[in-house]
Order: C-alpha cells, then structure tokens, then sequence
C-alpha cells in the first residue's frame, strides 16, 4: 500500500518544487491551492459535458485548460531563485499558452450574444459551474499579483495566462448558458 502522508506538514508548513518549505498560508500556497481549486471546480463543468447540456468540445477545452492551471500551479509551486530548472509548457506557463486561451476565448465569443448588462450566472448547471470556476481563477490571479508586487515571481507571463484563463471560463459559460438544453447538445463550434 503507498502512504500518501509524509507527515512533513504537521508543522504548518509545505514543500516547494526543487526545494525550500513556505507555511502553507503563504501568499504562494494561496495562489497555487486556489488554482487547484479551480481545477476542480473546472472538473465538475467538465463532468457536467457528459450530461445533457454537454458537448465533447468543450470537455476537450475545460481539460486543456486543467492542464494549463496545473502548468500554472507548478510555476507558482517553485520559487524564483529555482526557476531555470522549469520546463516550458510543463511547470512553466508560455507566451504560447496565451494565445492558445485568446483564441479560444475569440472562437466561443464569436457565438455569444452578450445581454447589455452584466451576466447573472445560473442560466443551467454547466454555465454556472464555469462561472464559479471563473471567479476562482480571479480569485488566483488576485494572489499571484500580491507575489508579483513582492518581486517574487520570476516571469509576468503567468499573470497573463490566469487573467485570460479567467476570460476563457466566463467565454465558456456563455456559450455553455442556453435556454434548450437539447439545442446546446448538438451543438459544435464552427
């Protein structure tokens, strides 16, 4: 049987990637466990695909976008003096990653009639499940950028990326937030 406790934490503190241990209420540990967070809260929009409102498509894209917070995560889980040993597009987020989420975000807003005010989640389970992942990577992002005002983060490009990550969950939500639930499952992006 494999042990997942290590027991190392009892004291209130954490590992970093390739070394160094922080409290785990530190400002990094916020940003990287309320990216998580997100990711779970994007699995739960992602197993709601499977259902009627679900389109395979979008599954594909929320598990993409898991993969890329994870990314994220272990950029964020590694400190600054230990950067060059990350990976590009593995445990650190790339120019290339967000221009990934701008397009996307692009191709589900070219689809969208936003209403002229602002956006009431809860038009189905899925859309409102997207929105509460969306406001959770807000959430990142307000934690990143408190590293960022520190000079602790070793590139800005993982501000960008969770800013757009955010946008491309509420463009989700807007595409996921129909009236007919029949309509949104036959539906595909051109």
């Amino acid at each position: 049987m494999v042990k997942i406790y290590t027991k190392k934490g009892d004291d209130g503190t954490t590992s970093l990637w390739y070394g160094g241990r922080v409290p785990k209420d530190s400002p990094r540990t916020e940003a990287y466990g309320t990216l998580d967070e997100a990711c779970s809260a994007l699995g739960v929009a992602r197993a709601l695909c499977a259902g009627p409102q679900g389109s395979q498509e979008l599954a594909a894209d929320i598990l993409r976008l898991q993969d890329d917070l994870f990314v994220a995560g272990a950029e964020l889980a590694t400190a600054p003096e230990a950067a060059e040993r990350l990976e590009d597009g593995v445990s650190r987020v790339t120019a290339e990653m967000v221009d990934w989420a701008e397009g996307l975000i692009d191709r589900y807003m070219a689809e969208v009639d936003l209403p002229p005010k602002f956006v009431i989640p809860g038009g189905n389970q899925l859309s409102a499940q997207l929105d509460v992942a969306r406001t959770v990577i807000r959430r990142a992002e307000r934690r990143i950028s408190a590293i960022a005002e520190a000079g602790e983060l070793a590139d800005p490009t993982i501000i960008h990326f969770v800013n757009r990550a955010s946008d491309l969950a509420f463009a989700m939500a807007r595409w996921a937030d129909v009236d007919d639930p029949e309509l949104f499952a036959g539906r595909e992006r051109s």
